[in-house]
């Protein structure tokens, strides 16, 4: 595995993240758009069983390729699966060209001062240790209110993980997000941005991160981060807009690209054939790659 490769590839390639990190909380509903309902399965395996065949036969088509998709969020239970033989990680990299990451979070905490912190994350050092053949990770919080504490708290939180990871090896995706539904969300992202400016300028030279940011509500409003020197790349989640919707307001912004979950998967049922799964799925990923574009 080329380091330096992965890395030039996070940091200039032309096209976007795609996160296939559904875990434990998110899996059900995932499942459920995908057309597998909850009688379908009775046990956590048998979930992520389930997830799983949905995350292969993503991976596996023909539009799924390094040309748009430039890497790939996995969740840590799917670290351990194969596909055609291969770890997935491995596969992603070494067969389709695609850089992983790992989701490391487990979860949020309740709310408070407007804000989710992260759960504390145990036996993050072997985690880390044992991804094999991963790039980096990610880990989320949730921002709710333009309350300064809280998010002074979650930034903090988050680049405190960060140095863990990068001490680790792995370049970390910092995820502090917005709620696109907060009625001061506008105000948070102004007060987020220069957060996440104060503790950049606190990273030393080899500290390098990437930011997973939700798409402000004014354009470019993160140019400035992405032209730190400490940032890899800016990416945008897709936080609940539809995908037409995300990709619209992603083309508003020059300097971040999508990491889109829920509208990359838009559209996909289990019951489709497989060519129309690889018409809709391809159709996703060319809307989603002409806005990071």
């Amino acid at each position: 595995m080329s380091l330096a490769e992965q890395r030039a590839q996070m940091s200039n390639g032309a096209g976007f993240i795609a996160a296939l990190d559904q875990s434990g909380g998110s899996t059900p509903k995932a499942l459920a758009l995908y057309g597998v309902d909850a009688s379908e399965y009775s046990s956590d395996e048998e979930m992520f069983g389930e997830i799983q065949k949905m995350r292969a036969r993503i991976i596996l088509a023909d539009d799924f390729t390094k040309d748009k998709v430039i890497g790939a969020i996995l969740f840590e239970r799917t670290l351990g699966e194969e596909i055609d033989g291969r770890k997935v990680a491995d596969y992603l990299w070494s067969v389709k060209g695609i850089v992983p990451f790992l989701k490391i979070d487990k979860g949020l905490e309740d709310q408070a001062n407007g804000v989710q912190m992260m759960k504390p994350i145990p036996g993050l050092a072997d985690t880390l240790a044992k991804a094999e053949g991963v790039f980096g990770t990610k880990e989320r919080s949730v921002i709710h209110e333009a309350n300064a504490e809280g998010i002074a708290a979650v930034v903090a939180q988050q680049f405190d993980v960060a140095r863990e990871v990068v001490a680790a090896g792995m370049v970390p995706i910092v995820e502090p997000e917005v709620n696109i539904n907060s009625t001061s969300k506008a105000e948070a992202e102004d007060i987020l941005k220069s957060e996440i400016l104060k503790n950049l300028d606190q990273l030393d030279d080899g500290q390098d991160i990437m930011l997973k940011l939700t798409i402000p509500s004014q354009a470019d409003l993160y140019d400035a981060l992405a032209d730190h020197p400490r940032v890899l790349r800016v990416v945008a989640l897709s936080g609940g807009y539809s995908t037409e919707q995300a990709c619209d307001l992603l083309a508003q912004n020059g300097k971040m690209i999508a990491s889109f979950s829920r509208a990359l998967t838009e559209g996909l049922s289990k019951q489709q054939s497989d060519a129309e799964f690889n018409s809709a799925l391809g159709g996703n990923i060319d809307k989603i790659f002409r806005a990071s574009v």
